[in-house]
């Protein structure tokens, strides 16, 4: 297992930076979209006569995007492409508004008070809880729990590894469960939209297309990560010698509790999310209600779904303001805006991945290679008779295996998207159920790469504690968590779907077309 965790890492280190990946994939696409092109590359078109984008002859042909029709194509969209990429505004909306709340200390706070007034036996679970709710705030839960979990485990006598250990499993290998709906979700719900357009170029997917998957699995990894944490990890821990540490210091470090003032801010805080969702409750829960659909009268393809970006912001915002007024860290609205402006700051290397991502996307449909691949791959399924259950749990499988050297979870559903989400809708699937297929397997394989951004910042903690840590040490002790995620994660998935037959979220189908 060590050689295998090692060979990962050399071969992660062998691929570029994601920005450039997506250059040379674009690049090799236009290369394979001239010489297919000419050499009649085409599948039959399954969608039935009629449909938008069907062809008069039925007939799928790869587009040449290097002759001088396809280049000035691209140079008449390049910033089209860039500005109409779905996730690109719905992320910038929703972060100004966690930007807030996390400028205000409101989000730190709250996890603060969370995990050190837990129970002592249900520390363990509060912590691997408290990380998976951390994720509505981008990087907070790896730069503020990760390490609390260490000191408050140290301060229980317990060893602070385990703490940690707990806290990044639920941080980084819960990132796809959650209750509330956080800037990821519209992310990979415009990534998802684009590629379904492949097929059906009116397809929508919203930000909440998996929430109520979500919310059954931040439960169930909450108790997978404390019975992980509590019989296996902690045991094989052992107990902690002191002398490990590389610094003694750390050891010293006192764990700082909510004030009084920050209690309070708290409190106003949860009394206006509390009036915003009961606001919000009474435009949507009626069967009048302004912001249901005005033709059918149901939730399903209201403006409330449409919007939720919007909802997202101010669920976050107006909170945030308040406790930042009461506790102080708000003192003008200059502060409002500094707070917006340095959560835009954060998202400079991302808007630089989005529009190289962006022109990748758009390359794949206009050359027709990616429906010619989705067809070609759901005949060879349907051929092989890979379908149900046992083809999901293989796709989440290549995901994880996939994000084991392409850590970023944006950067790898940009790129695996437009291959198996119109390949999977034309053996029968939705793309609200695809892309949570996906997240099990990005989330789960998350904690045991090193390509994920902060594994090197989780290192350096862990190495505070036990300084001859390395990084096969911490990825042989998140390997007991990355499985059983994996097992229990992908065990709900088909229960839940194939099963049950529940949504994966509101409104969300399960089969395409829908059934």
């Amino acid at each position: 297992m060590q050689r295998f965790l090692q060979g990962v890492e050399w071969l992660g280190n062998l691929l570029p930076h994601p920005v450039i990946l997506f250059v040379w994939m674009s690049v090799l696409l236009l290369v394979l979209s001239a010489v297919m092109s000419y050499f009649g590359v085409s599948v039959i078109d399954p969608r039935p006569e009629g449909t938008s984008g069907r062809s008069a002859d039925g007939m799928i042909e790869v587009v040449n995007l290097l002759n001088g029709k396809g280049l000035a194509r691209i140079v008449e969209n390049l910033v089209t492409n860039f500005t109409g990429f779905v996730p690109l505004g719905t992320v910038l909306v929703a972060l100004l508004g966690v930007g807030i709340a996390e400028h205000s200390g409101m989000i730190s706070a709250a996890l603060r008070g969370l995990v050190m007034n837990a129970p002592k036996k249900m520390v363990t679970f509060t912590i691997v809880f408290a990380g998976i709710m951390s994720n509505t705030a981008a990087e907070l839960g790896y730069v503020v729990l990760i390490p609390l979990a260490a000191v408050i485990f140290h301060s229980l006598g317990r060893h602070p590894l385990a703490g940690l250990a707990a806290a990044f499993a639920g941080v980084s290998g819960g990132y796809s469960a959650n209750l509330l709906l956080g800037t990821v979700d519209p992310l990979l719900s415009g990534i998802t939209q684009e590629a379904a357009r492949i097929i059906d170029p009116t397809y929508t997917v919203g930000a909440e297309a998996n929430w109520y998957f979500m919310i059954a699995s931040t439960f169930l990894i909450s108790g997978l990560g404390y019975f992980v944490t509590e019989k296996i990890v902690e045991p094989s821990l052992g107990k902690y010698n002191p002398n490990d540490a590389d610094d003694a210091s750390v050891l010293e470090t006192q764990i700082e509790k909510v004030s009084s003032v920050e209690k309070k801010g708290l409190l106003w805080a949860g009394i206006s999310m509390l009036i915003f969702c009961l606001l919000l409750a009474w435009t949507v829960v009626p069967a009048d209600g302004i912001l249901r659909n005005a033709e059918t009268g149901l939730v399903s393809g209201s403006p409330f779904l449409k919007g939720i970006v919007v909802f997202i912001f101010v669920f976050f915002a107006l909170p945030g303001y308040i406790y930042g007024k009461i506790t102080g860290s708000i003192k003008s609205n200059q502060d409002v805006v500094d707070a917006m402006s340095n959560a835009m700051s954060s998202l400079s290397i991302y808007i630089v991945l989005v529009f190289f991502a962006a022109q990748f996307t758009a390359f794949f449909k206009w050359s027709n290679l990616g429906s010619v691949m989705a067809v070609s791959g759901a005949t060879f399924l349907s051929d092989v008779g890979l379908t149900g259950p046992l083809l999901l749990v293989g796709f989440i499988i290549i995901c994880g295996l996939v994000n084991l050297m392409l850590g970023s979870a944006s950067a790898q559903w940009a790129v695996t998207a437009p291959i198996f989400v119109p390949m999977l809708m034309l053996t029968g699937y939705a793309p609200e159920m695809i892309q949570a297929a996906y997240r099990i397997g990005d989330s789960t394989t998350n904690i045991i790469t090193p390509m994920m951004s902060y594994f090197g910042l989780i290192l350096a903690v862990a190495m505070r504690y036990k300084k001859d840590t390395g990084v096969g040490t911490l990825m042989a002790m998140m390997l007991p968590y990355s499985m059983a995620f994996l097992i229990g994660w992908t065990i709900l998935f088909s229960v839940w779907v194939f099963v049950l037959g529940l949504p994966v979220g509101p409104g969300a189908e399960t089969y395409y077309p829908a059934q």
